[in-house]
This record gives structure tokens, C-alpha cells and sequence, in this order.
């Protein structure tokens, strides 16, 4: 399965720009990056998955001054309930309150298959098809904004993120005239934590993000894996403070559609 989302997902472009030195300096001081130079950026996303690691990924972002972009659905999480059921209204407003920035990632958290006679295959995960036109696919995305608000008294930001990355030219189309932009990631920010730990340990996980990611590319990690046996999230300390060392800052929104928010 992790190796058909490599395949499916859509990477996001996006061009250079320096971020500000307020940022850098604070950035680089809580990483002890003193001799390195603020001068690339990198978006982090994380989407939501079964929220094992919320907290651990929370911390290690403060401790970086690290601001990302969440991506939330209705999913199952490690305690037997859903991510934006009332008991994680607390998590969301701290985010909110440290502010990151947050958009949808569908509310059932199904994968788009295919356009036909102007609707959208949306399979969830029983396997069934829920035949989208553009006001149930709008209704979809918007469900977790309606839902994000009663939690956090905020809005998302308008943006969405497809489970998988995977989408068809109609999904897009629809999102859009309903207000949501797209964000896919660039082909190095797949940080991996779906991939067998055994085949891809962190060790190496890190090293190629290390070596791969550029100045404007939008990275993906999740906030808790169901498969993966040694997870990702514990290494995320190593790298946020291998790119900092790097000259790398950490920023939010993600641009959607290629394009950085101005």
C-alpha cells in the first residue's frame, strides 16, 4: 500500500523565497543552530491518522518553533474514538492557540477512484462506493471545517489535502469553486512513516530527507501510523534539528497549488 501512495501522490512545486529573520533567529536559537544561517523554508504537513504521536509531534514543534500545517479528518484514533470527537478539542485549541494552520482532509477519509457521468467514486474504507456529485464532494470537505470550528472556535484555512494525495480533475474542479484549494507535497517531503520499518528504518528515513529536501518544498508525515512497527515520529526531533543546522526554517500555511501565500 505504501508503495502505491508513492506512485499516487501528486507532488507539490513551489519556488525559492527567504523567510524573515525574526523567524530564523527564533527558529535557530531553539534548535542551537547558532552558526548556521536562516535561508530556505520548508512547509510541514501532518495528517491526522490514528493521533498515537499528537502530543510527541506537538512538542517537538514548539521546540523548534516550528509551525506546520495539519490536515484533519474524522479518523479512528489509538483511544477508540475520532480525532474530532469532543475529548481532542483540547489538542486543537492548543494548536490553534500556538498558531499553525489547519485544513480539511475529507471527513471520512476515503480515497477518490475515478470521474463518471459527472460524479466522483469515493471509496471508504468498508469498500464501498459513496458516488459523489459537487455538492456531496463539497459537503464532504467542508464537514470537518463546520466540525473544527465547534471544537476551536476557529475556521480552517481554505485548504484540503485528498487521503493519498489521490484526486481526479473533477474532485479538484469541485473543491475549488467550493473554496478549498489543493496540497499534494514535493516527491522528497514524503517523510515515509507508512514504509515497513524494517525495510525503512528512521535512521535512513532521516538521512534521505536530509539529503533530498529543497528551499519551498511541502513535507508529509501523519500524526500516528496504524502499520508501521517503529514509528517515524521520534526522529522527527533529528531532522527538524538536522535542517535547521542546514539553513532551513519551518512555515505555515503550505501554499496550495504550487504557490506560496503571500
Amino acid at each position: 500500500a505504501a508503495r502505491r501512495l508513492l506512485h499516487r501522490s501528486r507532488p507539490t512545486q513551489v519556488s525559492p523565497r527567504l523567510v524573515s529573520a525574526a523567524l530564523c533567529a527564533a527558529t535557530l536559537s531553539l534548535a542551537g543552530g547558532a552558526d548556521a544561517t536562516c535561508e530556505r523554508t520548508l512547509y510541514l504537513t501532518f495528517d491526522t491518522g490514528n493521533m498515537r504521536h499528537a502530543e510527541l509531534i506537538a512538542t517537538t514543534l514548539a521546540r523548534y518553533n516550528a509551525k506546520a500545517t495539519f490536515f484533519v479528518a474524522n479518523e479512528k484514533t489509538i483511544n477508540g474514538d475520532h480525532a474530532l470527537d469532543d475529548a481532542w478539542a483540547p489538542y486543537w485549541k492548543a494548536r490553534v492557540a500556538e498558531g499553525h494552520a489547519f485544513g480539511s482532509h475529507t471527513w471520512r477519509h476515503g480515497s477518490f477512484r475515478r470521474d463518471e457521468d459527472g460524479r466522483i467514486d469515493y471509496r471508504l474504507a468498508d469498500g464501498k462506493i459513496d458516488r459523489l456529485d459537487e455538492t456531496a464532494l463539497c459537503a464532504e470537505i467542508k464537514r470537518p471545517d463546520a466540525r473544527f470550528r465547534e471544537l476551536t472556535g476557529r475556521s480552517l484555512d481554505p485548504l484540503w489535502r485528498a487521503p493519498g494525495g489521490r484526486t481526479t480533475p473533477l474532485t479538484l474542479a469541485a473543491a475549488n469553486r467550493c473554496g478549498y484549494r489543493h496540497v499534494g507535497w514535493a516527491a522528497a517531503g514524503f517523510l515515509g512513516d507508512e514504509l515497513p520499518s524494517d525495510r525503512y528504518p528512521n535512521a535512513t528515513l532521516v538521512d534521505q530527507a536530509l539529503r533530498k529536501l529543497r528551499d519551498g518544498d511541502v513535507v508529509m508525515a501523519h500524526l500516528g501510523i496504524w502499520s508501521r512497527q517503529d514509528p517515524f515520529a521520534p526522529a522527527l526531533d533529528q531532522l527538524l534539528a538536522g535542517l535547521a543546522a542546514r539553513g532551513f526554517c519551518f512555515a505555515a500555511p503550505a501554499p496550495a497549488d504550487g504557490k506560496r501565500p503571500r
